[in-house]
């Protein structure tokens, strides 16, 4: 049965939420696509499209919502990023009753997204799914995190820990910087799978006698049915994705809470590893000042910093962040229900009229009434007079079909 929201009966929807539909009202035919995609798994919704009126449903309904696997291609190869990619939208718009010529624009905030030929790969395996008048916007998923816990605004830094990690940020005239975000091989220890990683190591040389031993050995083999270290060697190769390794950094966390030194300096280490990776960006944009003391956001999400665990992680970075800058203002997110919440804004110094859509998957929520850090589209009547609101992740409605 198909969706009546996007057939050309949208005025249904504000009708059945109470409520007079008009043209004022702003909704037409068609759907908008917004993807995060992360290296465990990839979230697709489906909402209604409408350009700008006076009045907005809020929450704004969400027409359709699926998951799937990885769409990082650095990390489970370009077919298998472009099969989860292919999935997650087609069983979205399934569930939204709507098909391709339904939409409007597709707006994904994607990990591993490190050059323009990354965002115009991924472009590319959009604009081979959807009509050629179909809008597709491209960016790393850090740009997503940071707007959504500073209220849209592209000032500050952010740090994502989850499977992978990266420290991304802007100044005030919107010059970026980065740090890590290359993947393990290239040292992001303080990723989940960098951590994962360390502990497995740490059973191979404790096995080996190469290393002292740790309580990781047995915590690590009884959550994965395993009997011997040796065994270890078959389990690691037989897939290599680094969201399964990164699975592992609950035993970790375990481990360091029942005392064990190893899992605990792996943790030290870690943290250290984070904030080194927010301070490169802090100083290289000079978001601290002169004197280091200026005030400036660190948003961090990501389920390594967000485990409302005893040894806290998120914590233990936070705590170093301070040291180094006094004026840094973390901001970790509480954990919510997965959930969709509508802002309008109106600041003059960045565009006359936007609204910032954001969705959650139930692992993070920022600030008020904004829910989520998974996705941020941004929907604008006039181009912002400098591009610092997620450069081109936009969808100018004069410019729409």
């Amino acid at each position: 049965m198909r969706n009546p929201h996007s057939n050309g009966n949208l005025r249904k929807l504000q009708a059945d939420g109470g409520g007079e539909a008009t043209e004022e009202n702003g909704f037409v035919d068609g759907v908008i696509l917004g993807l995060d995609g992360g290296a465990t798994s990839t979230v697709c919704v489906c909402v209604p499209f409408f350009p700008f009126g006076d009045r907005f449903p809020e929450p704004l309904p969400i027409l359709g919502r699926a998951v799937a696997g990885c769409t990082n291609r650095n990390s489970v190869g370009e077919t298998a990023a472009r099969d989860s990619l292919e999935q997650v939208i087609s069983e979205a718009l399934v569930q939204s009753g709507s098909d391709k010529s339904d939409v409007r624009g597709v707006c994904l905030g994607v990990s591993g997204v490190n050059h323009p030929s990354d965002q115009e790969k991924i472009e590319n395996w959009i604009r081979d799914i959807f009509p050629s008048h179909v809008k597709v916007f491209v960016q790393n998923d850090a740009i997503v995190a940071l707007a959504s816990g500073t209220m849209g605004k592209l000032h500050g830094c952010v740090l994502i820990a989850g499977t992978g990690c990266i420290a991304y940020g802007f100044d005030e005239d919107g010059k970026e910087a980065r740090a890590s975000g290359g993947g393990p091989i290239l040292g992001d220890w303080g990723s989940g799978y960098g951590i994962a990683a360390q502990a497995l190591t740490a059973v191979i040389r404790a096995h080996d006698g190469r290393g002292p031993q740790t309580m990781l050995t047995s915590t690590i083999l009884k959550a994965l049915g395993l009997s011997s270290p040796d065994e270890l060697i078959g389990w690691t190769y037989a897939d290599p994705s680094w969201a399964r390794i990164a699975a592992l950094v609950p035993q970790v966390v375990s481990c360091a809470e029942a005392g064990d030194e190893i899992s605990d300096k792996i943790l030290v280490d870690a943290a250290e590893d984070l904030a080194l990776s927010v301070k490169a960006v802090v100083q290289r944009l000079g978001l601290c000042g002169e004197d280091g003391t200026t005030s400036f956001p660190v948003v961090m999400v990501g389920g390594v910093l967000n485990a409302n665990q005893k040894w806290d992680i998120g914590k233990e970075v936070s705590k170093r962040i301070n040291r180094y800058f006094p004026g840094a203002q973390t901001i970790i997110p509480k954990v919510q229900q997965s959930t969709f919440h509508l802002l309008s804004l109106s600041p003059p110094q960045q565009l006359n009229k936007c609204i910032l859509l954001y969705v959650s998957s139930g692992r993070a929520s920022c600030w008020s009434s904004i829910v989520g850090h998974e996705l941020l589209i941004k929907l604008t009547i006039n181009r912002p007079r400098k591009a610092l609101l997620l450069k081109s992740m936009f969808l100018e409605s004069s410019d729409m079909p």
